[in-house]
């Protein structure tokens, strides 16, 4: 009888048995993940669809932020994954050593060699002990008592960056795209550090081999399909891509990866690249020269592939976001001309003490790292406009995770969004959700320590970015030498800049014009008349 119906209306049993499978899935995505206590969008606790629909609008920390001050500091963001907000959360989720590990958000992100494998990076890793283990390895180049080493790698590409502006737009009028210029720079510094070479940004003023282009596509990619990982499987990194890619059919590699290994061939004898022998007389001690180092004392540890990716790494990570806090440093100071004043002050002082040494007007780490307002101008860009703009997602170990009354299983995907907890009232202040760096100069020893331990910019715990001190040196150095060099100013009463989240939220709009003091100084330019 059964047979029989089926045999007359196959296509309406057969789309009967689909619609109660799907029904059933997203019952049992909603109800057996042990979260359906947890408050949150109804339809994100059925799919992450959802999730996968906000992040492709490109304002998902918008909605977080509102999430949280309706729900509270936890939140039901999908079937399986929840958002926290509650500070004392950090120290059990990105402790050292706690057993969360990463999610696979992270692997999405992850490029492929031209033999179809897929380049590991200590922010890729899912592997604590390979983490730890890669991290070891080259830590010490990432010291701060080593990147001061650095500084006569930074200043040549400020010296090139300040003479293009100088050409291009200084004093004629021109509208700078100030936003852009500054990523030119982020890439070229990172760059020279690395591999002792700018890749070309600031000497063209153009996007060399549309890298920064290959970059945006590669995170407008990842943003929404890391919220459902298994896209990528089939998408960029399924089978039959990689394997066409290890035949040579395809090309995945990045200009950037292409870049890296010309730079490593440059170093290295070529038929001698499997094992990375490094030519110990070329002198040279940047960030690919310490890579290779590691080589020598590990090579079956740090192989060629590993060296390829830390070095791509350093490209990818260290200029998009660096950019992005260059940008807020500047946005933020000129629409807020008092704390422009203010910095300003600050460094006349130092000048008038004759504390800047050199004639060409930059200045260097040592002289600047303890001004108390540059201080406080730096630590509020990254409270207010933190680079990442999701969740740093975590997996919970077996043993579960309760937070504010919540039980939260095993298995279930966590994270904290930087966005949401720089905004923390009872840590920033009543107007945690406003620009004053003030906030930093006011506080008592006690609350200064809080909110210092709170800032989650570069993350925290072991996954800590450790590009910290690269951004840091940049911007100590760059943004003080600039304002002594030139007046900035909008073109037009326009001047609100555009956001775009896609995992890095980026600034777009951000125009100015530029104005060539008469004599490099921090003091007002009309009393130099």
């Amino acid at each position: 009888m059964i047979l029989d119906l089926f045999l007359e209306h196959p296509w309406a049993y057969l789309t009967a048995a689909v619609v109660g499978l799907l029904v059933t899935k997203l019952l049992v995505n909603k109800y057996g993940n042990g979260l359906n206590g947890i408050p949150g969008p109804a339809l994100a606790s059925f799919t992450d669809l959802w999730r996968f629909l906000d992040v492709y609008r490109r304002r998902p920390e918008v909605t977080q932020i509102a999430l949280h001050e309706k729900y509270g500091t936890v939140v039901r963001l999908g079937p399986n994954t929840v958002s926290i907000a509650d500070p004392a959360a950090i120290q059990t989720i990105y402790a050292h050593n706690s057993g969360y590990t990463k999610s696979d958000f992270y692997p999405v992100q992850q490029t492929i060699n031209k033999s179809g494998k897929r380049l590991i990076t200590l922010f890729t890793s899912q592997d604590e002990k390979f983490h730890s283990q890669l991290r070891r390895s080259v830590s010490n180049a990432y010291a701060m008592s080593t990147l001061v080493q650095f500084e006569p790698f930074v200043d040549s590409t400020t010296t090139e960056f300040f003479k293009q502006l100088d050409q291009r737009y200084a004093n004629q009028n021109d509208v700078l795209d100030f936003g852009t210029w500054l990523q030119y720079y982020a890439f070229d510094v990172i760059g020279e550090l690395t591999y002792s070479k700018r890749l070309g940004f600031v000497d063209h003023g153009k996007d060399v081999d549309n890298t920064i282009g290959n970059l945006e596509w590669l995170l407008n990619y990842a943003a929404p399909v890391g919220q459902l990982p298994i896209l990528d499987s089939l998408l960029l990194k399924n089978p039959l891509r990689l394997q066409l890619t290890k035949w040579g059919f395809t090309n995945s590699s990045s200009p950037v990866a292409i870049f890296a290994r010309n730079r490593m061939l440059a170093r290295v004898d070529p038929e001698k690249l499997g094992d990375m022998k490094f030519d110990q007389d070329n002198g040279r001690r940047d960030f690919l020269s310490r890579f290779l180092e590691a080589n020598q004392k590990d090579p079956e540890f740090m192989n060629n592939d590993r060296v390829l990716a830390l070095t791509v790494a350093n490209m990818f990570a260290g200029s998009d976001t660096t950019a992005i806090t260059f940008r807020a440093i500047f946005y933020y100071l000129m629409k807020n001309p008092a704390d422009m004043k203010t910095l300003m002050a600050e460094l006349a002082e130092e000048e008038k003490a004759g504390r800047f040494a050199r004639e060409d007007g930059l200045v260097s780490w040592n002289e600047v790292r303890d001004l108390p307002f540059l201080n406080a101008v730096v630590k509020e860009a990254l409270r207010c406009h933190p680079a990442a703009g999701l969740m740093l997602e975590r997996i919970v170990p077996a043993r579960g995770l309760d937070v504010n009354g919540h039980h939260i299983p095993g298995g279930t995907i966590v994270g904290v969004n930087a966005w949401v907890l720089h905004r923390n009232k009872d840590i920033f202040g009543h107007d945690a959700d406003r620009w004053r760096p003030s906030r930093w100069i006011e506080a008592s020893t006690e609350q200064k320590r809080r909110m210092e331990n709170y800032m989650f910019a570069f993350g925290a715990g072991s996954r800590t970015c450790i590009g910290k001190n690269i951004s840091l040196l940049e911007m100590y150095k760059m943004v003080p030498a600039l304002l002594r060099r030139y007046e900035l100013e909008f073109p037009s009463a326009d001047n609100t800049w555009h956001l775009n989240n896609a995992w890095f939220v980026k600034q777009s709009n951000f125009n100015v014009r530029l104005r060539r003091k008469h004599k490099l100084s921090f003091l007002p330019d009309e009393r130099q008349d």
